[in-house]
C-alpha cells in the first residue's frame, strides 16, 4: 500500500520546494505537478508532491491520519 500526505508548500526553488508537515519541513520535488505555488497543499509521496489538493481536503486527511495514529497508541 502507499500512502501519500499532506503537506503545504512554505518555499518554493526552481523544481524543488520546501514543505512543512505537521511542524517538520521536508523538501519535496515538484516536477509531477504543474503550477504549485507557496501556500498550495500538495499530496506528498517518497519526497514527490504528486497532486495539489484543496486546503479543506488537506485538514480532513490529517485529521484521519491523526485519529489512526491515536487508535494506534491506545492499543500499544
Amino acid at each position: 500500500m502507499c500512502l501519500s500526505i499532506p503537506a503545504k508548500i512554505v518555499s518554493i526553488n526552481g523544481e524543488k520546494a520546501r514543505v512543512s508537515l505537521g511542524g517538520a519541513e521536508y523538501n519535496a520535488a515538484l516536477n509531477l505537478v504543474e503550477h504549485a505555488k507557496i501556500g498550495d497543499y500538495v499530496l506528498l509521496h517518497s519526497g514527490f508532491a504528486i497532486q495539489i489538493i484543496d486546503e479543506k481536503e488537506a485538514m480532513e486527511t490529517m485529521q484521519l491520519l491523526n485519529e489512526v495514529i491515536k487508535k494506534e497508541k491506545e492499543n500499544e
